[in-house]
C-alpha cells in the first residue's frame, strides 16, 4: 500500500464523510447565491490536479496549490482559495485536496453541467511545491499532448477537459487575453465547441490552444462530436473530470457523497 493510500485509509471515516457532505452543501449554497465564483473554483481544481506526472507519480490533486501562488499560471487562483477557506473553517477535517476538487465539481453542477461522482480521501501534500507544468494558452497541439500525456491523460481527455472554457473569461493578467469564451460565461454547455467550428466572433476569446483543437486531426473529431451532441459531451466530461480529480490518488471505495443536485 502506497503512502497516499495509507493516508486515505486513515482519513475516511463516518465523521469525515459527514463533513464532506456538509462541505458539499455549503459550496452548493454559496455558489447558488453567487455563480461568479464558479469559473475560478473550476480553475483551482484543474490547476491543483494538473501538476501530476504519471512517470514519477508526483504532483496532482493534493492541495499544494495554496503554496504555489507565485507560479504565474496560478494568477488569480487566490480568490478561489480564499472562497474555499470559509468552507474549510466550518468543516476543518476536510483536506484541502478534497475540498478543492469538490469545489470544482460543484461549480460545474451549479452552472448546469453534469454531475461528477466524487470520492473522498485525498491526503494533503506537505508544504513543498509541485513543479509540473500547466498548459500554456499560446501552446500548439504538441504542447497540449506533452502536458496531458505526462499526466496520463489521452486525446479525448484533452478535448473534453478543454470544454471547461465554456465557463468564465480570460484575464489579461493571467493569460494575456481578455474577454469571455462564450456568450453565456456562467452556463456550462457545449457552446465552446460550437464556437470553435465558427470563424472568430467579435468580443469572444479563443486561445491558440483552443483553436488547435479544431485543426489537429487527433482532436478535431471530438470537437465535431461535442458541438453536435451536448449529452455526449456531458457524459465524456464527467468521466474525464473524475479521472483528472483522482490522478495519483487511489480511492478506497466510493463515498456516500457524490456531487448530486440538492
Amino acid at each position: 500500500m502506497s503512502h497516499a493510500q495509507l493516508k486515505a485509509e486513515q482519513i475516511v471515516d463516518e465523521e469525515y464523510l459527514k463533513q464532506i457532505e456538509g462541505a458539499r452543501r455549503h459550496l452548493h449554497c454559496l455558489l447558488q447565491n453567487d455563480k461568479q465564483f464558479a469559473p475560478i473554483l473550476l480553475r483551482l481544481a484543474f490547476h491543483d490536479a494538473g501538476t501530476y506526472d504519471a512517470k514519477t507519480k508526483t504532483g496532482g490533486p493534493n492541495g499544494s496549490i495554496r503554496n504555489e501562488l507565485s507560479n504565474p499560471p496560478n494568477n488569480g487562483v487566490k480568490n478561489a482559495i480564499d472562497f474555499c477557506e470559509q468552507v474549510k473553517v466550518k468543516y476543518p477535517k476536510v483536506t484541502y485536496a478534497d475540498l478543492y476538487q469538490l469545489a470544482g465539481m460543484v461549480a460545474v453542477e451549479v452552472t448546469g453541467g453534469p454531475i461528477i461522482p466524487f470520492v473522498s480521501g485525498r491526503p494533503d501534500a506537505p508544504n513543498e511545491q509541485d513543479s509540473g507544468a500547466l498548459p500554456n494558452p499560446n501552446g500548439g497541439s504538441n504542447h497540449l499532448k506533452d502536458i496531458f500525456y505526462r499526466m496520463g491523460l489521452n486525446n479525448r481527455d484533452i478535448v473534453v477537459l478543454s470544454g471547461a472554457h465554456t465557463l468564465g473569461r480570460a484575464h489579461k493578467d493571467r493569460s494575456g487575453f481578455d474577454g469571455p469564451f462564450t456568450e453565456q460565461p456562467l452556463k456550462f454547455d457545449n457552446s465552446y465547441y460550437v464556437n470553435l467550428r465558427k470563424p472568430d466572433i467579435p468580443g469572444l476569446v479563443k486561445f491558440p490552444s483552443d483553436k488547435v483543437l479544431a485543426e489537429d486531426p487527433d482532436f478535431r473529431r471530438y470537437v465535431q462530436l461535442y458541438a453536435k451532441d451536448e449529452k455526449v459531451f456531458f457524459a465524456h466530461y464527467a468521466e474525464s473530470h473524475k479521472k483528472m480529480s483522482e490522478l495519483g490518488f487511489h480511492p478506497r471505495a466510493p463515498c456516500s457523497c457524490s456531487a448530486m443536485k440538492a
